[in-house]
Order: C-alpha cells, then sequence, then structure tokens
C-alpha cells in the first residue's frame, strides 16, 4: 500500500521507518527541507517539501493512488485539514490526525476524521505503567471521558449474573472473552470460571468499578 505521511517530526519519521519496514511504499511531506534528516539513509520512500494541506504538493507525494494518509506534524490545524483534504478531495480510505487538543479531536471525530489526541493518550500510557495490573484500560475515548477496561473479577462473580456485576459497579459490560471467543453479553448472561471480562466506565469511576469486581459480591438481604 502508498501511504503519505505529513510531518517529518519524531513521529512522522518513525511511522515512516516501521511502514517501510512491513513492506509499504511511503511518501513523506515537511515544509522544512531539513526535516527529512530524520528519516535516515535506510529511507528509500519519498520526500516532498511542502505543506500537507496543498493539494500540488499532495498529488506529487501520491496522493491519489494512496491507501493511508496521517498528518502528524506539530499543528492542530494543519494535520486536520491535511486530513480533511485527503479524504474528502482525494477519497482516501484510511485517515488518521494527530491533534494535541482532546476538545477538538472530540469534535473532528464525529465529523468522520480519527484522531490521536496526544496528551489524553500519553495519559493512559503512563496510568498502564503505573495503576496495578487490573486497573489499566484497554482504550480511551479522544476525550478520556470514557474508558474500556479488563475488570479484574472475584470468583464469587461466577454464576452471578452480568446484570448484577453492572448494577453493582456501575459499569456497562462490553463483551466477555470465553474459551477464546469474544462473547456480546446479555443482561441475563451468567458469568463463568477464566472468563476475561471488559467493561465500559467513565474514566473518573474506574477505582470504584474494579474494587466492586475485585471483591466478593454483596449478598441480598
Amino acid at each position: 500500500m502508498h501511504v503519505v505521511i505529513m510531518g517529518c517530526g519524531r513521529v512522522g519519521a518513525s511511522l515512516a521507518a516501521a511502514l517501510e519496514r512491513l513492506g509499504h511504499e511511503v511518501a513523506v511531506i515537511d515544509k522544512n527541507l531539513d526535516a527529512f534528516r530524520r528519516l535516515g539513509s535506510e529511507f528509500h520512500g519519498q520526500q516532498v517539501v511542502g505543506v500537507g494541506f496543498d493539494r500540488k504538493v499532495l498529488i506529487e507525494a501520491g496522493i491519489e493512488r494512496a491507501g493511508a494518509f496521517a498528518a502528524v506534524s506539530s499543528g492542530d490545524n494543519s494535520n486536520i485539514i491535511s486530513a480533511r483534504v485527503a479524504r474528502e478531495t482525494f477519497g482516501t480510505e484510511h485517515v488518521v490526525a494527530r491533534i494535541y487538543d482532546h476538545k477538538r479531536a472530540a469534535v473532528y471525530e464525529r465529523l468522520g476524521i480519527p484522531t490521536v489526541a496526544t496528551v489524553p493518550w500519553t495519559t493512559d500510557r503512563f496510568l498502564r505503567t503505573l495503576l496495578p495490573d487490573g486497573v489499566a484500560t484497554s482504550w480511551r475515548d479522544p476525550t478520556g471521558t470514557v474508558a474500556l477496561l479488563q475488570l479484574p473479577m472475584h470468583e464469587d462473580w461466577v454464576g452471578r449474573r452480568v446484570r448484577d456485576l453492572e448494577e453493582s459497579s456501575g459499569c456497562r459490560i462490553a463483551f466477555i472473552m470465553r474459551f477464546g471467543t469474544g462473547v456480546l453479553p446479555e443482561a441475563k448472561t451468567l458469568l463463568q470460571a477464566d472468563d476475561l471480562v471488559y467493561a465500559a466506565a467513565h474514566s473518573g469511576t474506574i477505582t470504584d468499578v474494579t474494587s466492586v469486581s475485585a471483591r466478593a459480591p454483596e449478598e441480598e438481604n
């Protein structure tokens, strides 16, 4: 696949190298000629000087035959404009933009432009390292509001309904991995031994949710 990358900073250069190692054809755009030094001598792709939202520059980089476009420059506005031009003007199928402002990221997601919101993503990576096993999230939305996480499960939840866990913890059970197969549970689905339970929860409630799932369920009066 031909991939066009706008921005030859550390992220752009690293992404270009990774894509080449996977056998893809890569073109990198940057307005600063010196930025291409980050690519190193082993990079065999195309280097195009210019701005990523300039249609002539994009055409020179091969956007018309590209299967993917990544906007990873240091500017939010440049990234989103470039991504929209690639998607809306040239019909590039896979488009993603790096966005520093998480509020903007949420807006662009609603416009159909997938984003990587740097601050929430980095925060989540730190949380994965700092927090105990079972608390780190598997996914977080661009605003950092909703998280998907694997719950640490107390053995006494086995045989209880999914609804019981949801009502006790305030989360929503998104899916269960059971014997290597994904299961979309119903409220009446019973939890089984060795289930890997994934829940969606508000970020501010993760500690409470995991503390409920990690202890034995309270008996009904």
